[in-house]
């Protein structure tokens, strides 16, 4: 009977560890550049989206709340990718997997692979999807651990827009 209690709260400090925050990121902050390769290899810094309100994904092609949040990002790059926004993806996973999660997803948005480095800086990012919003300055506004619905950030884009 002990051993259950101790081994019931051994698990419950470990989900409690694996579901801090612990973040280098700051709302109110600057966004960290960075430069990666989208998914043909062309180099993508952050800081050439300044002026735009920004949706920075971090995300993985086997995450299923990931892939539901495809579809609405679709979405929000159709509307708004006109206005003033820029809808960005950073696979954590091998470019090729991306490029063919990118096709067959039919995303209309840049996808950028991460080196390691992007998502160290902006997290650790632990969780999946995290979603930073940005605004046009470049400063950090919101951070979302987890899926969100489209109602969510396009509340966030059409406020960041005025």
């Amino acid at each position: 009977m002990k051993l259950g209690k101790v081994l019931i709260f051994a698990l419950a400090l470990l989900m409690l560890g694996a579901c801090s925050q612990s973040s280098a990121i700051e709302i109110g902050k600057e966004a960290p550049d960075f430069s990666l390769s989208d998914i043909n290899g062309n180099k993508v810094s952050l800081s050439s989206f300044t002026g735009k309100v920004v949706i920075l994904d971090f995300f993985a092609t086997w995450c299923p709340p990931c892939k539901m949040e495809v579809p609405d990002f679709i979405e929000l790059e159709k509307t708004y990718g006109n206005k003033g926004f820029a809808m960005i993806g950073v696979a954590l996973v091998k470019s090729g997997e991306a490029k063919e999660f990118a096709g067959k997803m039919g995303i209309n948005y840049p996808i950028l692979v991460d080196d390691g480095k992007a998502s160290e800086i902006y997290g650790p990012i632990r969780s999946i999807p995290t979603t930073f919003i940005i605004d046009k300055s470049g400063k950090i506004v919101k951070m979302y651990i987890g899926y969100r619905e489209k109602a969510v950030f396009e509340a966030d884009i059409k406020e960041l827009l005025k």
